[in-house]
């Protein structure tokens, strides 16, 4: 990884920074959505362009990251090690943010006094959903994982069938000895070109995110959240306390500040709240970590695997709406009940991982299990869906990020000085670095 002088933009405007274009951005699209709804609606395709954009080079990225870093590390047991305890790790705090969410939901008990009769409920709504959910099986997910063909692994969209295919060729690569070097240079040198490309297409994030709000707000309205403000409150402050007390936690163990980290993926923060979509900061996030102090082998792995194993917001959503529907409807779930809607949840967010709209999928695969809740009450909140997802988003981004270094810590190989200087400010921005300074 190339070192990266340290200095702050210290003359850069304000206004030239991305998080803040993002934030107007974000801004301009609310207020045209709310003041001119069909307006707003019709520039959808700005938002669903971006986010093609960034899906295009989200699989040559975390291809060249994960092959490049696997054969520079050349030690496929110290590979081995990194995968397991990033496992391990996505595991518990997984399983821990599925318990919060079920008792958060016992104690604040937000559908409690709807009232609302199942049979009123308009199951058409939901059914497109309720057919993913059970087309979705365990054994289609694991098989999914497998592409057709080499090169449709980075042509199909799949992250997990991108990460088996770089796995296996980085170890190839890695097992070919010295005769590997040139190909690994070449790589290197393709590498450093997508770096530069995700900074150009970065560019026009603030386009992106005006466009994705502005159809998000002229859609549904904020008025959409009146009726169930007690839940979209419920699942934020839950949301907010698992990032600040949870992962806080985990941060200050790991010798670092959870306030300071969020400050340094501010831009992407803003851009994922933007779109409601992580996906659109994917790139972003895999290059602020190597700039960061974190290498390329460990930050290959973990980040594009947390995006389909460590969905701490999509889990806390699922075991929260579920009870919601739950109590709206009056039915009452006994402690096996609600362990059993655990145990299917652990399986099913795995299940439709890299799906889209997988958090209501999933939610649909859960309730499924259970059949005294009614998955037509899932039409209680899908008009709110899309404003729940932005909290899910911003959530499953921030726990991968502190995966991330976490991860890189326990296996002793976090550039501190380099970490400390980006958590500090110290670092140039990307699209600031001159000709010749890009990090590989």
């Amino acid at each position: 990884m190339h070192q990266i002088p340290a200095r702050v933009d210290a003359n850069r405007p304000w206004y030239a920074h991305l998080y803040v274009q993002v934030l107007l951005a974000i801004a301009a699209g609310v207020l045209v959505g709310h003041f001119a709804p069909a307006t707003g609606e019709a520039l959808k395709p700005i938002g669903d362009a971006f986010i093609k954009l960034v899906k295009m080079i989200i699989a040559p990225v975390i291809f060249l990251t994960i092959v490049t870093g696997i054969a520079g590390l050349r030690d496929l047991r110290a590979m081995g090690r990194v995968a397991l305890k990033a496992f391990v790790y996505f595991l518990f705090f997984s399983t821990l943010a599925l318990l919060i969410g079920l008792v958060v939901a016992n104690v604040v008990r937000p559908g409690a006094g709807l009232n609302i009769d199942p049979a009123t409920l308009d199951a058409t709504k939901v059914a497109d959903f309720a057919d993913k959910a059970h087309a979705t099986t365990l054994t289609g997910f694991l098989l999914d994982i497998i592409p057709d063909t080499f090169l449709s692994a980075l042509t199909a969209g799949n992250i997990l069938q991108t990460l088996l295919a770089a796995i296996l060729f980085g170890i190839a690569l890695t097992l070919v000895g010295n005769r590997g070097d040139k190909l690994l240079d070449a790589l290197d040198q393709v590498s450093i070109v997508m770096f530069r490309l995700v900074a150009i297409v970065m560019r026009v994030a603030p386009i992106g995110a005006f466009g994705a709000m502005a159809f998000t707000i002229g859609k549904y309205g904020v008025g959409s959240l009146a009726n169930l403000a007690g839940l979209v409150a419920t699942f934020y402050l839950t949301s907010l306390m698992f990032v600040i007390l949870v992962l806080g936690t985990v941060a200050r163990l790991a010798g670092f500040s959870i306030f300071r980290l969020i400050s340094y993926l501010k831009a992407e923060l803003f851009l994922v709240l933007g779109t409601s979509s992580s996906e659109s900061a994917l790139p972003s996030l895999i290059e602020k970590m190597e700039r960061a102090g974190c290498p390329k082998s460990i930050v290959g792995l973990v980040v594009p695997s947390g995006y389909s194993f460590n969905l701490d917001g999509t889990n806390i959503y699922m075991t929260l709406a579920a009870l919601f529907i739950a109590q709206a409807c009056n039915v009452e779930l006994t402690l096996g009940q609600q362990l059993l809607l655990l145990g299917v949840a652990m399986l099913s967010s795995k299940g439709a991982a890299g799906v889209t709209g997988a958090g209501f999928i999933t939610l649909a695969a859960t309730l499924s299990i259970v059949p005294s809740v009614p998955v037509a009450g899932m039409a209680l909140i899908l008009g709110i869906d899309r404003f729940m997802s932005e909290c899910r988003s911003l959530t499953n981004f921030i726990g991968n990020a502190v995966a991330c270094v976490v991860v890189t810590r326990w296996e002793g190989r976090l550039d501190r000085p380099q970490f400390d200087a980006a958590l500090a400010g110290e670092l140039p921005s990307v699209d600031r670095l001159p000709e010749g300074e890009v990090e590989a």
